[in-house]
């Protein structure tokens, strides 16, 4: 089996990451747990912000719109399958005494976020019929 789909039956079965090396101070696990939900908070808003978009921006062109709130509720989509994927790699880097995992995710997810608040600066600058 792939690493991937290993990687996501850990999702579902996380009681087999126990299996492997020693169990971390608990704390760090408690720290991986709020930073999980961290990034569950984030993709919530995300997903919200991708809706309120939708909805309360008639006026403004259908594209425009849609390309805004797609790009966020795709972002949120991705922030929330990170956040798990991250928290069972920090878990296994943990129980083996390796170094914690690093991803370009944040720097990306910064990125997008940054374009959709340029395009709502422009939108808020020219008026809905501007755009």
């Amino acid at each position: 089996m792939n690493k991937i789909a290993q990687g996501v039956r850990l999702w579902f079965a996380p009681q087999r990451i126990r299996e492997e090396g020693d169990t971390p101070d608990y704390r760090f696990s408690l720290a991986n747990e709020r930073t999980f939900l961290a990034w569950i908070r984030t993709a919530l808003a995300l997903i919200g912000g991708g809706f309120a978009v939708d909805q309360f921006l008639p006026e403004l062109v259908w594209g425009v719109r849609a390309g805004l709130a797609l790009g966020l509720l795709a972002s949120g989509v991705l922030c929330a399958l990170r956040a798990v994927s991250h928290w069972v790699r920090c878990e296994q880097a943990m129980r083996r005494g390796e170094d914690l995992p690093v991803s370009r995710f944040p720097a990306l997810l910064s990125l997008v976020v940054a374009v959709v608040a340029v395009a709502m600066v422009v939108v808020v600058l020219f008026g809905w019929e501007g755009v």
